[in-house]
């Protein structure tokens, strides 16, 4: 039997595997950040988040050039462990306190939202046509966080590297579209600052994001907005149980000797570690200094997670994409609006 090498070895020769792909990512990562503040010097804002223009960036390497074989085991390790690790973090920020204070009309109807969406979604997908790895994908971006929910959901159903990037470059361009559009769409309704924060928070992808499209209604606006979106945010861990269920239906439809897998592989343990750090929070024991940081770790390991991710993707793959995936996106984006709107007027938005 081959004796195994001590522990601290085994620890500097992982290192030096991954060392170049994830120096790599840094390096992407690091111009991001440098665009998204540069945004913010210039044009008062960023318009586009280093989370989108880190995988933007990966995707334009990779277009030109191939990553050595030795970056590979790196560029795989961000884009699994590392995100894996930040949805954790996530959970730090969130408490069942924070969620209360909006009131149960708007929680149910956010979760309402979202169940909607999700079904939506998946309806026009199955018409149009697109495969069901990338409908589930589209519906989860749109219906709850966008990339990371397609980068929660996609080991959940083992979708590959071309189908998550696809689906992430398509709602992520249709997410800026709403980013910038929304404001426009509150002015037009005349709604008042709380009705508009809340069509923010249903329908925008990340909190900053949220933050910048209900700016222009005021402080309230932004306090109602991020609010509902972080219940938005809370349906990932149910909807990522919901996948595993349906991808252990998918296994055992290809393998009439596959069983249901046990408790570990239903629920993916970094949705168990989100749940317990927001259990943790909602109890006390994370100290409020703490947040703040947390989340800053989990936003750079999400923008590392990014760039590896563009790094993974062929161009071609998604210049081949399918009409029928933005078909998908663009009528989910459209339903996902026009179902916000209604229940914001219809809970008193005038």
């Amino acid at each position: 039997m081959p004796c195994r090498p001590p522990f601290l070895l085994r620890n500097i020769d992982f290192s030096t595997r991954v060392a170049p792909g994830i120096g790599l990512c840094l390096a992407i990562s690091a111009l991001a950040i440098g665009l998204e503040r540069a945004q913010a010097a210039l044009l008062g804002r960023a318009w586009v988040e280093a989370l989108n223009l880190a995988l933007v960036l990966g995707v334009g390497l990779r277009a030109i050039w191939q990553p050595m074989p030795a970056c590979l085991p790196g560029i795989r390790y961000c884009a699994r462990t590392l995100l894996n690790i930040a949805i954790v973090l996530l959970g730090a920020s969130f408490s069942v306190g924070a969620v209360r204070a909006i009131g149960p009309g708007l929680v149910a109807g956010a979760m309402g939202i979202v169940i909607f969406s999700l079904v939506f979604t998946c309806c026009v997908g199955w018409l149009a046509g697109l495969p069901a790895r990338q409908t589930l994908l589209v519906a989860c971006g749109n219906s709850i966080c966008g990339n990371s929910a397609i980068m929660a959901a996609a080991p959940v159903i083992e979708a590959d590297d071309d189908e998550v990037g696809a689906c992430i470059a398509f709602t992520a361009a249709g997410g800026l579209v709403v980013v910038l559009g929304l404001p426009f769409v509150v002015s037009l309704l005349g709604l008042p600052a709380g009705a508009g924060g809340a069509l923010a928070g249903l329908t925008v992808y990340a909190v900053p994001q949220v933050v910048a499209a209900a700016a222009p209604s005021g402080m309230a606006a932004v306090h109602v907005g991020t609010l509902v979106k972080l219940v938005r945010v809370l349906m990932l861990g149910p909807v990522c149980v919901a996948l595993a269920l349906i991808a252990s239906t998918w296994r055992v439809h290809e393998n009439a000797e596959s069983r249901l897998p046990p408790l570990t592989r239903l629920v993916p343990w970094y949705i168990i570690g989100f749940v317990v750090m927001m259990a943790v929070r909602s109890a006390g024991g994370i100290p409020a200094g703490l947040v703040a940081p947390l989340n800053h770790v989990a936003t750079f390991l999400t923008i590392l997670a990014m760039a590896a991710l563009g790094l993974g993707v062929e161009l071609r793959a998604i210049m081949r994409a399918s009409t029928a995936l933005m078909v998908t996106v663009t009528l989910s984006l459209l339903g996902l609006l026009g179902a916000s709107v209604a229940l914001v007027r219809g809970m008193g938005g005038a």
